[in-house]
């Protein structure tokens, strides 16, 4: 190699090492910007200090709606002006209102036990590798969302998530149809938070968990009051079964589809199931022997909470069963086998409503996404 050569390629690496050098100092005074921009303390409209007693929580309205739209202050308020000018003249591109994907806004302190997590710089979803590890040991979903850097919006994060966060919420859900969480479950969901918050050097704000667990309480008893199902039975006369082949061309007529829990169901639009159609004998209907299989009866079934406009959605139900009992020569009998009559028909519907004024009195609307989180 000549001399002349020798010196191009010293030439040429000493520019890569100046245009590598110049890009980590700029991507450093960067983050220093944004780190002083989200280290500020803010209201947040999400997320309350004050925790709802159980009391208020029956009383007034205790869930979020799947209507409301919850929107933060300005990420940037109180940060020094010339500090602002400079992101803002860097970045021209950032709307500076911040905004809520669905799982991030149906996180509620009412429902959830949510820890915030302010990053001393940010980083990405790698720095929560010890809750990844554990995220299923608590026997409740665990959700993480985080604010992004480019968009300022609170997103859903898994352990593959790419972008920069300056924020993390890691929320434990309270309730489901398991019941409430238990009080050490709550425990050690906070120290293995607090202890990721303290590899990181994160500053965590932690509701008192005792107040968190008297809350779910509340929740937990409410939603045992809510949590109704309703069923129309239908059987042949006699002694007589049914093919179940029968049972499915009659319910493929009616828009159903068999599914894998064994259950025909009828979806909306949105692809939520409004009703399901089972066998009466507990056994689950099968692709491979529903040619060979029989049964005594079958039941149209109304989950309430996790169906929109119950009622409505039940003169649905009387109506198909009416027709799937001309069809298939059944009558509609009620849990002890007798006729199921018009008025008692009506009896069902009525508690319905009772059962949906009291859900929507507590801000939780049947066939929400909240209430379908809740009622899983």
């Amino acid at each position: 190699m000549s001399e002349l050569q020798v010196a191009l390629l010293a030439i040429g690496l000493g520019v890569v090492v100046a245009v590598y050098v110049f890009g980590w100092w700029k991507q450093r005074q960067y983050s220093r910007k944004f780190g002083a921009a989200f280290s500020q303390q803010h209201d947040d409209a999400l997320y309350q200090e004050k925790i709802v007693q159980p009391e208020q929580l029956v009383e007034s309205a205790s869930l979020i709606p799947e209507e409301s739209m919850w929107v933060n202050q300005d990420a940037l308020a109180g940060v020094d002006s010339a500090v602002e000018a400079e992101i803002v003249a860097e970045l021209p591109v950032i709307d500076m209102t911040t905004t809520l994907s669905e799982p991030c806004a149906l996180l509620d302190i009412r429902s959830d036990f949510i820890i915030e997590l302010h990053l001393a710089e940010p980083a990405s979803a790698a720095v929560l590798d010890g809750l990844w590890q554990r995220k299923f040991d608590f026997r409740k979903p665990v959700q993480v969302c985080g604010l992004t850097l480019a968009a300022l919006q609170w997103e859903r994060v898994i352990a593959e998530s790419q972008p920069l966060y300056s924020k993390f919420r890691i929320a434990l859900q309270l309730v489901d149809r398991s019941g409430v969480i238990a009080v050490a479950k709550l425990g050690d969901f906070r120290d293995l938070v607090q202890g990721i918050a303290l590899a990181i050097q994160a500053d965590a704000t932690v509701p008192d968990i005792q107040e968190v667990h008297r809350t779910a309480l509340a929740l937990d008893a409410f939603c045992a009051e809510a949590d109704q199902m309703v069923g129309v039975n239908l059987r042949p006369q006699g002694d007589r079964l049914i093919t179940g082949g029968k049972v499915a061309q009659a319910a493929v007529l009616h828009g159903m589809r068999l599914e894998s829990d064994g259950a025909f169901h009828l979806f909306d639009t949105q692809g939520h199931s409004l009703m399901t159609l089972i066998n009466q004998d507990s056994k689950p209907f099968q692709h491979h022997t529903l040619e060979q299989s029989v049964t005594a009866g079958i039941t149209l079934l109304l989950d309430v909470p996790r169906v929109a406009e119950p009622a409505e959605n039940f003169d649905l139900l009387v109506k198909i069963a009416h027709q799937l009992a001309g069809e298939l020569q059944l009558s509609l009998v009620d849990d002890n086998k007798l006729p199921l009559t018009d008025a008692g028909l009506a009896r069902i519907r009525a508690q319905l409503l009772e059962v949906e004024a009291k859900m929507r009195e507590n801000d939780l609307i049947p066939g929400s996404a909240q209430a379908r989180r809740l009622f899983s």
